[in-house]
């Protein structure tokens, strides 16, 4: 029989799940056991089934990585980490580190949903106000003018135009919005979507530093993760790499390494390679001559997350005054153009 291929964690379940692990290990209690409570208590159906194909394997292998492995459920990182600290004391360390990585994952990614949703909201609310304005009230307000022995002019007739094309090819319409919804679908759900999405923004300054700032967060995270587990800085680096996937920043990356390999020192090669600026740049010179590069590291890995929500935040407070005042000039606009005329035309009866 095909082993099953389970979907994916998220990064909230995989944040729960690393915290749930690392408790069991603080309780000295074995990963079958663990894995064992953690299977009678889910409610989930799917969770459950996941959990016994790993208790399963750790009953035949003995080893939890294997078990994580086989469920392709885990993201590389992780599986990479856990293997590293397979037969050590620091599972426990680890585990607690990777719940709060997978934790800031998760906030970066709910802040960037949150950043785009709502504007999107307004965006679609606009479109439609503004649709049904030119579709549906501008020809009532066009039969009133006929009455009145009056034809609609300048800006309020090209409105008026507008309108009586999208009733007329209402069938292109709906195709272009399908079309728009699909796009929509492959930039945001596809690996290969996201990398040209990705692509195209890095050219614009604001999203390409904006990018850069997510990427070095992921990469602060990852190294103080990889080195708190007892690895060698080249051989962190090689591994937090996998966590980025801006292509400008994985270029920064490989000179840091090289810089790395040939014998430099962690931080003065993070600053050579311009993985690091401003504020950051000064905590990983600090950390360059207190030798405290873990803690460094996750200090700037906080500070990033810290920034890249206070960022998203002012975006939203400014998006949504200016989207609503937009939408009002719109509105106004059109109405305008047809009232002003019509109450002439009514003051000289």
């Amino acid at each position: 029989m095909a082993q099953k291929k389970f979907p994916p964690l998220s990064n909230t379940e995989l944040s729960a799940f690393c915290s749930q692990i690392a408790m069991i290990r603080r309780s000295g209690i074995s990963d079958l056991e663990g894995i064992s409570l953690m299977r009678d208590e889910t409610q989930d159906p799917g969770e459950a089934e996941l959990l016994a194909l790993m208790e399963d394997t750790i009953q035949k292998t003995g080893s939890f990585y294997e078990a994580l492995k086989i469920t392709e459920a885990f993201p590389d990182y992780m599986l990479q980490m856990v293997k590293i600290t397979e037969d050590s004391s620091k599972r426990e360390e680890v585990m607690r580190a990777l719940a709060i990585h997978y934790e800031r994952e998760a906030g970066i990614a709910q802040s960037i949903k949150n950043a785009v949703t709502y504007p999107l909201i307004m965006v679609f609310m606009m479109v439609l106000v503004i649709f049904v304005l030119i579709t549906k009230v501008m020809p009532v307000f066009n039969q009133v003018f006929r009455q009145l022995g009056s034809e609609m002019t300048g800006f309020s007739r090209v409105i008026l135009n507008l309108g009586i094309t999208i009733n007329r090819y209402s069938a292109v319409f709906i195709v272009i919005v399908l079309l728009l919804a699909i796009a929509a679908l492959y930039f945001g759900k596809t690996r290969s979507g996201r990398a040209a999405l990705r692509s195209f923004l890095s050219h614009f300054t604001w999203p390409g530093n904006f990018m850069e700032q997510i990427a070095a967060c992921r990469f602060a995270s990852g190294m103080a993760l990889t080195l708190s587990s007892g690895r060698s800085p080249a051989e962190a680096i090689s591994l937090a790499s996998k966590l980025i996937d801006n292509d400008g920043f994985r270029k920064k990356i490989d000179a840091c390494k090289k810089e790395v390999d040939n014998g430099h020192d962690l931080f003065k090669s993070l600053l050579a390679a311009g993985i690091f600026s401003g504020i950051y740049a000064r905590m990983a010179s600090v950390g360059s001559k207190t030798g405290s590069r873990n803690m460094i590291l996750q200090d700037i890995a906080n500070k990033y997350q810290d920034e890249i929500d206070q960022k998203f935040n002012r975006m939203i407070s400014m998006l949504e005054p200016a989207l609503v005042i937009i939408l009002s000039l719109i509105v106004g606009m059109i109405l305008l153009s047809v009232m002003l005329p019509l109450m002439g035309i009514m003051a000289s009866l």
